[in-house]
């Protein structure tokens, strides 16, 4: 069974620093993409930012170029998502997915979701 465990949410001040992680077992290959969406309050979830389990190369949305940074430990087969500077905007639910590459993610053909946390930015 693949499964996918997000975790590090919480509340945050304005400027402040979270750390998500995004735990995977169960895969069967190790080829894959792992990726982060958010989803604020509205209809459209946004892509936020992916890494290549092949590979190692990255993408992140412009609207958080600079201030996230996503990395992989892959002895513990976790992708973390590191969130400086965060701004209201961020705030939302923060889903950990996975595809089969970034093409696939690209077109939304996603595998596997794992459970969201949340993220709030408020003073």
């Amino acid at each position: 069974q693949v499964q996918l465990v997000a975790s590090g949410g919480g509340l945050v001040q304005p400027g402040g620093s979270l750390r998500l992680s995004c735990a995977a077992s169960g895969f069967a290959s190790d080829t894959y993409v792992t990726c982060w969406f958010r989803q604020a309050p509205g209809p459209e979830r946004e892509r936020v930012s992916f890494i290549s389990s092949s590979n190692g190369n990255t993408y992140y949305a412009d609207s958080v170029k600079g201030r996230f940074t996503i990395s992989r430990d892959n002895a513990k087969n976790t992708v973390y998502l590191q969130m400086n500077n965060l701004k209201p905007e961020d705030t939302g639910i923060y889903y950990c997915a996975t595809a089969d590459d970034g093409i696939n993610w690209l077109a939304g053909l996603i595998d596997h979701w794992g459970q969201g946390t949340q993220v709030t930015v408020s003073s």
